[in-house]
């Protein structure tokens, strides 16, 4: 994509950011610390004041209280002169007038403009599956996206008489609200329709141990089942498959992947690509509109192939990038992508992409703490390391800066994990 920033930009530009999530909300506020001095002006559908995403499949969902987690407080909006727009909905972009329209009708103009729409949920076609509600008429299937899915998951876990809960899709979404049913005493399936969760994610290594993780805590995991259809019976829904296995839930989690929110970007006309492509400071193919975010596909310089990110980190390292092009500064190295889960007792932490691997290493330090190496040939592509903060920021280390890792004491447990295991380049 050609890169066509600007190399200067007046600071004080009206600026307007769909979207208020991580990316949104970090940008936004990275601005004023950069000396934006301009107007800048949030919009969310989402009426809640923006808040931390990753707890609500985990401490959201286990609290005693359902209380969501702001990103900032109240008072910090106002104190930075961020106006905030919740609840509304942006309906158009105009890129040659710099307009956007929004659902009740009214116009704002722009110098610059920035996408932060993240993703949606996925519902699929499921026959029978938009008719699961309870005997008042409440749906009893829901997503794992927004504060207001995790408030409804947890009072359909109250109100329900057995506790039963399926969950379609076996991946991070899926497993970490599995660990939190069974921490709230829940009787817990999950349906993965491949033959191993996290198929498309990781090694059969890491699908195993999380396998065995949630068998071990009473989880019915089934793999290579294909969801077919929803019956009904009152306030009871039976999940079936098409091998004729059925399985009967209080309530159902839908957790099968996302939709991304690109079709504002769509109907401007900007260029899409399994994502909004954006170059090295997030600027699409018009040059007054970034697009920062799960939503976006940009190239990796250190994989060399574009990518698209769905994580906290890639949301703040790119609104982080956008800052530093608008207010002139100087751009940021190449970040290397970087993930979690929590399920249970275990801290899985993710750093690299493991897609292209021909070699695997897999690194035992304790029963309870792991870490595996993916390679292509002698580079370092990833590393996920279970209860292993060690092997995380080493494996980091070796990524960001190009390093090789010594194999033979990667292998040898009876060697500590320290920063001999690395080589230059």
């Amino acid at each position: 994509m050609q890169n066509i920033h600007s190399p200067t930009h007046s600071l004080d530009l009206n600026i307007v950011i769909i979207g208020a999530s991580h990316a949104g909300v970090n940008l936004a506020f990275n601005l004023r610390q950069q000396g934006w001095l301009g107007s800048i002006t949030l919009i969310d559908s989402d009426p809640e004041l923006p808040y931390h995403r990753p707890p609500l499949s985990k401490k959201t969902l286990q609290a005693s209280d359902t209380l969501s987690t702001p990103l900032k407080a109240e008072k910090a909006y106002t104190d930075n002169k961020l106006v905030l727009r919740l609840g509304q909905t942006v309906t158009a972009i105009d890129k040659q007038a710099n307009v956007i329209t929004l659902d009740d009708d009214s116009r704002l103009t722009f110098d610059k403009l920035v996408l932060a729409t993240g993703c949606s949920a996925f519902i699929p076609p499921i026959p029978g599956l938009i008719d699961t509600l309870d005997e008042a008429g409440n749906p009893q299937y829901f997503a794992m996206r927004t504060f207001a899915d995790a408030k409804a998951i947890k009072a359909a876990l109250n109100n329900s008489t057995d506790k039963q809960v399926v969950i379609i899709g076996g991946g991070y979404i899926g497993l970490e609200s599995a660990s939190s049913f069974v921490a709230l005493g829940a009787d817990v399936t999950v349906i993965e329709k491949q033959d191993k969760i996290l198929s498309r994610v990781t090694s059969s290594v890491m699908s195993d141990f999380l396998t065995q993780l949630h068998l071990g805590k009473g989880v019915a995991l089934h793999t290579g089942k294909d969801v077919v259809e929803i019956q009904h019976q009152g306030n009871k829904h039976q999940v079936v498959c098409s091998d004729g296995s059925h399985y009967l839930a209080d309530f159902i989690l839908v957790g099968v992947g996302v939709r991304l929110n690109t079709q504002l970007a769509s109907d401007a006309s900007l260029a899409i690509e399994q994502g909004i492509k954006v170059n090295d400071v997030c600027q699409t193919s018009h040059p007054d509109i970034f697009a920062i975010g799960d939503c976006t596909t940009h190239f990796s310089k250190i994989y060399q192939r574009w990518i698209r990110l769905e994580s906290v980190q890639n949301a703040v390292d790119q609104a982080k990038s956008v800052a530093q092009c608008l207010t002139n500064k100087a751009p940021l190295a190449p970040a290397v992508p970087w993930f979690w889960s929590d399920q249970y007792e275990y801290k899985l932490q993710i750093v690299g992409l493991s897609q292209g691997y021909d070699e695997l290493i897999v690194r035992e330090d304790s029963p309870t703490q792991f870490s595996v190496w993916y390679f292509n040939a002698e580079q370092l592509l990833c590393v996920e390391a279970v209860n292993n903060s060690k092997a995380y920021v080493l494996g980091m280390q070796a990524i960001k800066q190009n390093l090789q890792v010594n194999k033979q004491v990667l292998k040898d447990t009876t060697t500590a994990l320290t920063k001999t295991l690395l080589l230059s380049e």
